[in-house]
């Protein structure tokens, strides 16, 4: 799964990155049995159709600004890597899952990434309907939403994401999934890439990515070591946002995920 990925080499220019669920007036797709996964090849071409079309929009339409981050992720890790050895194996928490989490905490700091470009003018919303990109085994591209993530504690988040991931594979999504998320993450690491650069899906304002965790030189307190760094970009509307509103959403990211603890 795309789910929250992080990026590898990091592009010189932004790029498209296909990240979109299928159009908002499409009804959510009926439930099928886990058996037969893969759609047929004119499903198929429907959902890419739709994913260009809201791509092309997005692109025609959303004065798109790009920011990057890296981030020092060795000591969230770390906790991390401690708190599931006292955890059974089925109830282990992923690092997607911090990344995630971070990015909800860090919304309530910024809420300006939060919401919808709608009537020339930006709506924020008070609940983080959090959209995944999560890819199919067939190929593709979607992002349903966790509903109201900024209600879910760590645990709770890794168990809706497993649960988003199943249920997308399956083609088993509600519609408000499908037509009600206010952010999305993608993560791309899962392909080797360190960087991505993506396309935000209107009405949202913003698009959220993580690349592949790497093992880089890092100083810290004026001491170099080797430190396990991801890189974090966003895609935001300038029509909602400016690059210092950006800047402060990302900064808060990277504060979160220095105090895993408190995630």
């Amino acid at each position: 799964a795309a789910v929250g990925a992080a990026p590898g080499a990091a592009a010189k220019a932004p790029a498209a990155a296909p990240v979109a669920p299928p159009s908002r007036e499409a009804p959510a797709a009926p439930a099928r049995p886990a058996g037969r996964e893969k759609p047929s090849p004119e499903r198929y071409a429907a959902m890419r159709r739709a994913i260009a079309a809201a791509m092309a929009k997005s692109k025609r339409q959303i004065p798109h600004y790009y920011l990057t981050q890296p981030i020092d992720l060795e000591r969230a890790l770390t906790w991390l890597e401690a708190r599931n050895l006292e955890r059974p194996i089925t109830e282990r928490v992923l690092p997607a899952a911090l990344l995630l989490r971070a990015t909800v905490q860090a919304i309530a700091e910024v809420p300006e990434m939060n919401g919808f470009f709608r009537d020339d003018g930006f709506a924020p919303s008070a609940a983080v309907h959090l959209g995944v990109g999560i890819s199919l085994r067939q190929g593709g591209l979607i992002a349903p939403a966790i509903l109201n993530a900024q209600d879910q504690d760590l645990l709770a988040l890794m168990t809706s994401i497993k649960d988003l991931v199943a249920r997308t594979r399956t083609l088993q999504l509600r519609s408000s999934e499908m037509s009600e998320a206010t952010i999305t993450v993608t993560a791309l690491g899962d392909q080797g890439v360190e960087s991505v650069y993506g396309v935000i899906y209107p009405p949202q304002v913003a698009l959220v990515g993580f690349g592949k965790v790497v093992a880089r030189p890092w100083a810290v307190d004026g001491l170099l070591g080797v430190r396990r760094i991801v890189q974090a970009t966003l895609a935001a509307d300038h029509r909602a946002s400016d690059g210092h509103t950006g800047g402060l959403f990302l900064a808060a990211i990277l504060d979160r995920l220095q105090h895993p603890e408190e995630l």
